[in-house]
C-alpha cells in the first residue's frame, strides 16, 4: 500500500537529492480561475523522474547497490537514475530504444550511465531489461510501476498543497501513470475533493485506451511531440491502473497542433522552455478540454528536456 506515510517519509528521504520546485501563477491562463505552474523542468535532471529514482535507489540494499541497476527510458527516467547513482556511487546501465531522440542518450551519459540501444520499441527495451535482471540478479529500476517509485514522484504532490493549500483541480500529464497515480494519493489521502485530471497525447495513450477498456492493454507506440508519454502501461501492471481507475477525475487527449501550440506557449507567455509532454496540461486549461476545472488549479510542468533543434522550429 502507498500511503501518505510513505510519501511524507520518501520526501524526507529525498530533500538533499532534489530541488523544492517552484509553484509560480500564470497571469494568461488565469481568466476566471486562479492558475499555477509546478515547474518540475527546473528539477536537477530537468523532470520529475529524479524523485522516483532516488527514492528507489536509496530503499535498496547495501548488496544490490553493489551489483548496480538497470533501467529502461524514453530519456526522462533515464537521466533521473543516471544522476542519483552517479550521486550514490552506484553503477547504472540505461536500456534505450531506436525510437529515443539521439540528445537523450547522450543526455543520459553525460550523467555517467552506460547507455544500450536495445528493440524498436519501449515495450522491446522493457522486455531485455526484465529478461537481463532475471538473469543476473540486478535491480531493475522500473519507470513508474514500483512502490517506491511511484511514492518518490508522489512528493510532487506534497508540495503542491505544501504552497497552494487551496488547490482544487490538478492537471498532470500522464504516462505509466506513477506520477498522476503518486500525486493523486498524496493529495486526495488530504484533501480527496481536489479533482485529478489526467492528460497525454491522441497518439498511443497507453493508460486512457486500459482505463477505456477496464484492463492494461498495450499500445501501438506512435512518434509525437510528446515522446515522454510515449510507451504501454504494461499487461501485467502491479500498481497504477488500479490507483488511476481509483484517482483520475477526468482523462483528456491533445492532439500534436495542440502540444506544438503548448510548447511555445510556454515559452511566449511564461518564459518556460518546455517539452512535448509539459505542454499538454497548459492546453487542457487554455482550451477548456475537461468540465472539471475548478477556481484554484496547477497544470504540471513536467519536464523541459526538448532536443534545441525541435524546439527552435516549434517557435
Amino acid at each position: 500500500m502507498i500511503t501518505l506515510q510513505k510519501i511524507q517519509e520518501a520526501q524526507k528521504r529525498i530533500a538533499p537529492f532534489v530541488n523544492y520546485t517552484p509553484l509560480i501563477f500564470s497571469e494568461y491562463l488565469s481568466n476566471n480561475s486562479k492558475v499555477k505552474l509546478k515547474l518540475e523542468s527546473l528539477q536537477i535532471t530537468g523532470s520529475f523522474k529524479l524523485r522516483g529514482a532516488a527514492n528507489k535507489l536509496l530503499s535498496l540494499s547495501e548488496n544490490q547497490k553493489q551489483k548496480g541497476v538497470i533501467a529502461v527510458s524514453t530519456g526522462n527516467h533515464g537521466k533521473g537514475v543516471a544522476y542519483a547513482a552517479n550521486i550514490l556511487g552506484i553503477k547504472s546501465t540505461i536500456f534505450m530504444s531506436s525510437m529515443v531522440p539521439q540528445f537523450r542518450k547522450e543526455a543520459i551519459e553525460a550523467l555517467g550511465a552506460q547507455v544500450k540501444i536495445v528493440g524498436n520499441n519501449s515495450d522491446e527495451a522493457d522486455q531485455y531489461a526484465r529478461e537481463l535482471s532475471t538473469k543476473e540478479n540486478i535491480a531493475l529500476i522500473h519507470p513508474f510501476d514500483d512502490e517506491e517509485i511511484i511514492a518518490g514522484q508522489g512528493t510532487v504532490g506534497l508540495e503542491m498543497l505544501e504552497t497552494f493549500p487551496e488547490v482544487d483541480t490538478v492537471v498532470v500529464p500522464t504516462s505509466g501513470g506513477g506520477l498522476s497515480g503518486g500525486i493523486a494519493l498524496a493529495i486526495k489521502s488530504q484533501k480527496p475533493e481536489v479533482k485529478i485530471i489526467a492528460v497525454s497525447m491522441k497518439r498511443g495513450p497507453s493508460m486512457y485506451e486500459s482505463l477505456k477498456l477496464g484492463k492494461p492493454v498495450d499500445v501501438e507506440e506512435l512518434e509525437t511531440l510528446a515522446d515522454c508519454l510515449g510507451g504501454s502501461i504494461g499487461v501485467d501492471n502491479k500498481y497504477t491502473f488500479e490507483i488511476a481507475q481509483e484517482t483520475i477525475d477526468d482523462f483528456v487527449l491533445v492532439d500534436e497542433d495542440k502540444i506544438a501550440e503548448g510548447i511555445k506557449l510556454n515559452f511566449v507567455e511564461h518564459k518556460l522552455v518546455t517539452e512535448g509532454a509539459a505542454a499538454t496540461a497548459v492546453m487542457v486549461v487554455k482550451d477548456n478540454m475537461t468540465q472539471h476545472l475548478g477556481k484554484n488549479i496547477i497544470c504540471l510542468i513536467c519536464g523541459g528536456n526538448i532536443d534545441s533543434e525541435l524546439f527552435t522550429k516549434i517557435i
